[in-house]
């Protein structure tokens, strides 16, 4: 099973380079973050062709997520279920009866001085609360998505540009290294220990891309149970790449 996760930055704006991916086939789950239209607007028939099942939990105007998949989709959960949150970030399911997926699009947090920082930390200590449920389940448990966090200063390409920004504040990196730390694997990083790669490349400056000016922000976290499928977990650069890209990178887990 090839799962692909992508914060598209809006399904409408960005329909053509996502389409392509359908219409390639590779992936057989495709977790999609920052939809940016509610449920009712969700463009369902540009899909219908390409022969996946689609779940959405919308919001008009920002964030959103999705999930494509070849095989059933059953069990779903929208929202963090112990979080109430008038902000569309979460959605859980199972695939195929044997893989359960949470694709999430965590708050971004602006600064540390900004009021939304706040929020993003409640929300990423609601998720550590909900996720431990997980950890030792016999169940395969894959968390993907954009976690707005870059974890170290690896994964930022200068740090000195991101001190007091949130994605790289010290408090949200102790939150999601506490992850790590009781034993979720970060797919990733697993397989390419030392190595400086990004999945977001932003739209400003001259050719971020070509220059290795990003931030890894996207992730597969994996449980005990599902780390030991894990066959590959590449960055895909080509949404990034296509005519009218997305400021991210695709992210791809493999499993046996």
């Amino acid at each position: 099973m090839k799962i692909l996760t992508l914060n598209i930055n809006s399904i409408r704006a960005h329909v053509e380079s996502f389409i392509d991916i359908l219409r390639g086939g590779e992936y057989d789950v495709i977790l999609v973050q920052e939809l940016k239209v509610e449920n009712a607007s969700f463009p369902h028939s540009l899909f219908d062709e390409y022969g996946y099942n689609i779940k959405v939990f919308g919001q008009k105007s920002y964030n959103g997520v999705a999930i494509f998949s070849k095989y059933s989709i059953e069990d779903v959960v929208r929202g963090l279920p112990n979080f109430p949150d008038e902000n569309s970030r979460f959605i859980e399911c199972v695939i195929d009866g044997r893989v359960r997926i949470i694709n999430v699009y965590m708050p971004n947090g602006d600064t540390i001085d900004s009021p939304k920082f706040p929020y993003k930390l409640k929300w990423m200590n609601a998720f550590t609360d909900y996720i431990s449920q997980y950890l030792n389940s016999e169940e395969p448990v894959i968390i993907g998505g954009d976690f707005n966090v870059a974890l170290s200063d690896m994964d930022v390409w200068n740090p000195r540009n991101y001190v007091g920004i949130a994605i790289a504040a010290p408090q949200a990196r102790e939150i999601m290294q506490s992850w790590l730390d009781a034993g979720w694997v970060d797919a990733w990083r697993k397989l390419h220990p030392d190595t400086i790669d990004y999945t977001w490349y932003g739209y400003r400056g001259h050719d971020t891309v070509g220059n290795k000016q990003g931030l890894r922000l996207d992730y597969f976290l994996c449980n005990h149970a599902a780390s030991s499928l894990i066959t590959n977990c590449e960055i895909d650069m080509s949404p990034r790449l296509a005519d009218k890209p997305t400021d991210h990178c695709g992210l791809m887990i493999a499993l046996k």
